[in-house]
């Protein structure tokens, strides 16, 4: 043991020494340093590399060589060239599932926050003459496809916990086919981030969503996978739009198109049998500063005008959710007997009124007979409800209010009630 502790101990000396040696033979005399340092430098990786080269170009003669020196040797050779290209398609293999599975490779790690996300952040957009999806751009704007709104004074944004909105602004253009409605709350958890511009390589993925054939299927949003084909633009679009072989149903339009990761690329507008248009998120981006109300239908109630009038106007307050403005049309005598928060407890399911007719009831010059239909939001489903019936009015101060009701609801109307 002593004998080999000394050896040890005599090696590393001797090394020790050596480098030593090395080391004042480089640094001495100073002034020759860099040159030595160049020198050494130039020297060693040379040698390096013609070694390594000539290693090579050895390793490779002894690949062809070895399988003819014994019939051993050409079995083996046969199971290593096997391994070798088994290991080769593999990759490929490999490479291709993920070129189809993500497109892209930051993609492989992204898919499952994407859905999860989706699954909570898109919303329903119902409206008395239509319905859609819809996905929020700031804490309190939610972008969705004019064609959901339009001719609706009024849409709800109905979020996936069951919570209803009404927009207190609507803005948007019908040539675009967008829609931007702000909300009183703000949403800041929801939010997606539009892109100033959009690239996606062929056959990326892509993942749609939002609530096909509307209210008429309950439950979550639906999230379908597609991929990407190409970019569409006519000289007579107003926007771009990204094709993929996702099928768009209604009630998905105005939803998001992310890719992999959730990052918007596009918003659903349009499809037809496994051929489906987005516009491109670059261009919703642009086209925020142009949006306007102009073409947006106002609600215009006079209930000074007339009983009838009056009426009209509660019942679409009801509607739009303006549940101040609908509130102030009740009388004197009938806020005795009830209270705002308790008034308004009433109508919080309704997502839409639907006044099917006013008219003076009989020879009364106070009463009306009206006909109307709700729509309501009840357990993650749509309700619908039709009721016919008397309001007495009183003029207060110009306005004519309502001051007693005979509201009966009716059970499966036939059609004829809705025409006579």
């Amino acid at each position: 043991m002593k004998k080999f502790l000394t050896k040890i101990k005599t090696y590393f000396f001797s090394v020790t020494q050596k480098l030593k040696s090395y080391i004042k033979k480089l640094l001495f005399p100073l002034y020759l340093f860099p040159i030595k340092l160049i020198t050494y430098s130039t020297y060693y990786i040379l040698r390096f590399l013609i070694k390594l080269i000539l290693a090579f170009f050895g390793l490779i003669l002894d690949c062809f060589v070895f399988p003819f020196k014994s019939t051993k040797n050409f079995l083996k050779s046969i199971v290593y060239v096997g391994i070798v290209i088994y290991f080769l398609l593999s990759v490929v293999v490999i490479i291709d599932y993920l070129d189809r599975q993500y497109g892209k490779f930051d993609n492989v790690f992204c898919g499952f926050e994407a859905k999860k996300k989706l699954q909570t952040s898109v919303v329903r957009i119902i409206g008395g003459y239509g319905e859609g999806s819809g996905f929020f751009i700031s804490p309190t704007e939610v972008v969705t496809n004019f064609h959901v709104i339009a001719d609706e004074p009024s849409p709800k944004v109905v979020f996936p916990d069951g919570k209803i909105e009404t927009p207190e602004k609507i803005v948007g253009d019908k040539n675009m086919d967008l829609a931007l409605l702000t909300l009183k709350n703000s949403y800041p958890d929801l939010v997606y981030e539009l892109p100033i511009l959009v690239s996606l390589v062929d056959d990326e993925p892509v993942l749609s969503a939002g609530y096909p054939l509307g209210s008429e299927i309950t439950g979550d949003v639906t999230i379908v996978r597609g991929n990407f084909i190409d970019y569409r633009k006519s000289r007579k679009d107003y926007v771009s739009y990204i094709q993929t072989n996702i099928s768009l149903v209604p009630g998905m339009s105005g939803g998001p198109l992310v890719d992999l990761c959730g990052k918007i690329v596009g918003v659903n507008t349009m499809g037809l049998a496994g051929i489906s248009l987005f516009i491109t998120a670059a261009d919703v981006n642009m086209a925020l500063y142009h949006l306007t109300d102009q073409e947006i239908v106002k609600i215009n109630v006079d209930p000074s005008k007339s009983p009838e009038d009056a009426v009209y106007a509660f019942y679409t307050h009801l509607k739009a959710r303006r549940m101040e403005e609908g509130f102030k049309l009740l009388s004197v005598k009938y806020l005795e007997k009830t209270n705002f928060t308790e008034w308004t407890n009433r109508f919080m399911d309704i997502l839409d009124v639907d006044v099917i007719k006013t008219e003076k009831f009989e020879d009364s010059k106070d009463t009306v007979f009206v006909k109307f239909g709700t729509t309501n939001w009840v357990d993650g489903e749509v309700d619908y409800h039709y009721y016919e019936g008397t309001w007495q009015t009183i003029l207060d101060d110009g306005i004519y209010k309502m001051e007693k009701s005979k509201i009966k609801e009716v059970l499966d109307p036939q059609w004829s009630w809705f025409y006579e």
